[in-house]
């Protein structure tokens, strides 16, 4: 049975005529098993997902212990639930030198995306919305709407109205953004354009023009926040900090969730007229929030410096290899140009033979991903590094 007609045979929908394919029977540490015994080291970690590794034990205790206390009771915000109250705790004590005080716990980074659009526009009472070219912020009608490029879009136009986008660090251009603008919403580190990070000097220029206009700075770290990066957050690398702030992925340690993070005084904008200005029924979800503060408080005992040293190393030995063509990010997040589409797509199969699961990039073809998980062993790290260089010698002309 071929991969690309696999999964509508089980009945499942698909996402690419492309899967991987392969059936997965574990996952632990930054190993993937296949069902014919093989093991996979994992360079993406799940897309940015698992960042302390799959099955991590503390998370997974964690899991164990709630599912024993109870699962669903009621939708999000009327309940009071230790899970929810750890984790939120957890998530604020590192942001406590900023105004994000509040957090709003949900399914998904796209659906925390959803609520900080719907939040910027209650909360200012204005409806126009930029995002910046080459932002990827998820696939729901909002968030698709601030996100580019066109082939992604465009057969699914109409979307919303009154969402604009920005050229990628023109700072001239910012002269759009005018009081008539609720909110700018841009990744801190672009993701699937190829991990492209904001400049200082943007990032500042973004962050004046949004106050003096009264625009809210939303930063959407999905997939670079939560130690990826070398910092806690992203942005704190710039010392620019946001009004709303979206996470997802990493957040919920291999469970699905997703937030956005503000002030409770801009937050009690969603709270009445109309009451339940957003709502979700398994948004904080007691198993998800459970797996999210043991996820924080493993996270807060790493030393992030080291995360900052791997990605120095690595970006060194690529960006020395004569088939690679450029290398961008920080930390466990690199992206890697080579010549062409077809010189990725042979290097991920290449480096699949020896062991390694790497990924391209749908927006940028001619890159592909690297995105270990945090708590990687040096050693573990060496020999994933040895190997990539391999797989790049036996694609190189």
């Amino acid at each position: 049975m071929s991969h690309s007609k696999g999964f509508l045979d089980r009945g499942l929908a698909m996402t690419t005529p492309h899967p991987l394919g392969e059936r997965i029977v574990r996952a632990e540490g930054c190993w993937l098993e296949t069902e014919s015994g093989e093991k996979l080291f994992d360079l993406v970690s799940g897309i940015g997902v698992s960042s302390l590794g799959h099955g991590h034990p503390a998370i997974r205790q964690a899991i164990h212990d709630q599912v024993d206390r109870h699962l669903h009771v009621m939708v999000y915000g009327e309940y009071a639930q230790a899970p929810q109250d750890r984790a939120a705790a957890l998530l604020l004590e590192g942001l406590s030198k900023t105004p994000l005080d509040a957090v709003y716990f949900v399914n998904s980074g796209t659906e925390a995306i959803e609520g900080a659009m719907k939040l910027a526009r209650r909360s200012t009472g204005r409806k126009e919305i930029f995002g910046v070219m080459g932002g990827y912020h998820g696939s729901t009608f909002g968030a698709l709407s601030l996100s580019t490029p066109s082939h992604r879009r465009n057969a699914f136009l109409p979307l919303l109205p009154q969402v604009h986008h920005l050229p990628f660090e023109d700072t001239e251009a910012l002269s759009l953004i005018t009081h008539r603008t609720a909110a700018v919403c841009v990744e801190t580190v672009q993701g699937d354009a190829g991990i492209r990070p904001l400049s200082l000097a943007y990032l500042t220029a973004l962050r004046e023009r949004c106050s003096q206009t009264g625009a809210l700075l939303i930063l959407d770290e999905i997939q670079c926040g939560l130690g990826r990066t070398g910092a806690l957050h992203a942005f704190q690398h710039t010392g620019v900090v946001p009004d709303i702030l979206v996470l997802g992925k990493a957040l919920g340690g291999g469970m699905p969730i997703g937030a956005f993070v503000s002030s409770k005084e801009r937050m009690m904008a969603l709270r009445e007229s109309p009451k339940l200005g957003h709502i979700t029924t398994f948004g904080g979800h007691p198993l998800a929030c459970a797996a999210s503060a043991a996820f924080l408080k493993e996270l807060g005992q790493l030393d992030l410096s080291e995360i900052t040293a791997t990605g120095e190393r690595w970006k060194q030995a690529l960006t020395g290899h004569t088939a690679v063509c450029e290398v961008r990010g920080m930390g466990h997040f690199l992206g890697v140009d080579l010549d062409g589409p077809e010189r990725v797509s042979k290097l991920v199969a290449s480096a699949r033979s020896k062991g390694l699961v790497c990924f391209w990039f749908l927006s940028r073809p001619q890159g592909f991903r690297l995105a270990p998980p945090l708590n990687a062993s040096r050693r573990e790290l060496d020999q994933a590094l040895a190997a990539l260089l391999e797989a790049l010698d036996s694609v190189s002309d």
